[in-house]
């Protein structure tokens, strides 16, 4: 497939910013993938019935690069440019910055009380000097008033962030390979693995293994070992066809599967067995995707994506079973209680 003029002025236009000169230099080489024609074939489709097309249902004046959504059904935003942190409350709600720039340009998750951890340092000069000079922070956020604090600091520049059931927080350094460690006791450990460009990063259900995907020079998905971190298992590669295709975003369904949010090809990726399927096509420059939560807002089942030019998109292809995902959810709190950290 090719790029259309459309999703070229949308990367034009996400440019335009006062920050620009802080887009990571590995997001510039997405750009050159995606204003360059992209690969004849991508992921076959995950399943030949064709679901409802996604749908807007916010829109931040900004480039998003992370969302989260918590047990309210409350959805919350990294602004990338102005390094706020913003919530919308339901679809078609206007969103609501909760903090000023506090470089919030990386990833965000949801604690189990309820507050955000949100990274910092996903700018050129913290991406590619994180792993010699690891100075950025994850900062914890109330998601009411805005209040900031530091939760740890000591890391290299932050994109991806991920929380696994006992607690322990993973990111990752898109300009390095550094995979970061933070235990609930506050041990910060900048270098806890090694993957090339790591980008997206979730954890299995269970805590056992770290997924993190490599986006540039041979895009594909690593399984991280939590007992093992020094030799993390390349699970899948993408084929020759998304050679160019920039993975980033990373979250898992209702299920444990990953999936993977693409820029260049335009496509929504689902691990099924060790191959990848497209769950959606069309959906060029995505920067992450996460399912929603609770009965209300942005509600439990449902897909949600994000992207660079600031559009947030429900993609029904993605719908889950809400069952299958409370039970994932009860598995995930009987792992946080008896769980007990390396």
């Amino acid at each position: 497939m090719k790029t259309t003029t459309k999703s070229r002025r949308r990367f034009r236009a996400a440019l335009r910013g006062p920050r620009r000169a802080l887009v990571p230099a590995v997001v510039l080489a997405a750009a050159a993938g995606v204003l360059a024609p992209a690969p004849a074939s991508a992921a076959p489709a995950c399943d030949a019935k064709r679901s409802a097309a996604p749908v807007e249902v916010a829109r931040i004046p900004d480039w998003v690069e992370s969302i989260a959504v918590d047990q309210q059904g409350r959805m919350f935003a990294t602004a990338y440019f102005t390094g706020r942190v913003y919530r919308i409350d339901a679809p078609g709600s206007a969103p609501v910055p909760l903090t000023g720039n506090i470089g919030a340009n990386g990833g965000i998750v949801v604690r189990e009380d309820g507050r955000l951890l949100v990274g910092t340092g996903n700018d050129a000069l913290h991406s590619l000097t994180g792993d010699a000079l690891p100075l950025s922070k994850l900062l914890l956020v109330d998601p009411d008033s805005g209040r900031v604090s530091t939760y740890a600091s000591g890391l290299g520049g932050i994109d991806g962030v991920a929380l696994a059931p006992d607690g322990t927080v993973y990111t990752t350094t898109l300009g390095g390979r550094s995979i970061g460690r933070v235990t609930p006791d506050g041990r910060v450990d900048p270098a806890w693995a090694q993957v090339r460009q790591p980008n997206g990063i979730a954890v299995a259900p269970d805590g056992t293994q770290v997924y993190v995907i490599q986006t540039t020079v041979a895009p594909g998905l690593y399984r991280i070992p939590v007992g093992d971190p020094a030799h993390p298992r390349r699970w899948i590669s993408a084929g020759p066809s998304d050679a160019l295709a920039l993975p980033d975003g990373l979250t898992l369904d209702g299920r444990g599967r990953p999936l993977i949010a693409t820029h260049a090809a335009g496509q929504i990726w689902r691990v099924e067995g060790d191959a990848l399927c497209a769950v959606e096509s069309g959906m060029y420059l995505s920067t992450q995707i996460t399912y929603g939560h609770g009965r209300g807002g942005f509600p439990a089942g449902k897909l949600y994506r994000s992207g660079v030019n600031g559009k947030i998109y429900e993609i029904p292809a993605g719908d889950l079973d809400v069952t299958a995902v409370s039970q994932r959810a009860r598995t995930a709190a009987h792992a946080n209680v008896t769980s007990v950290p390396d």
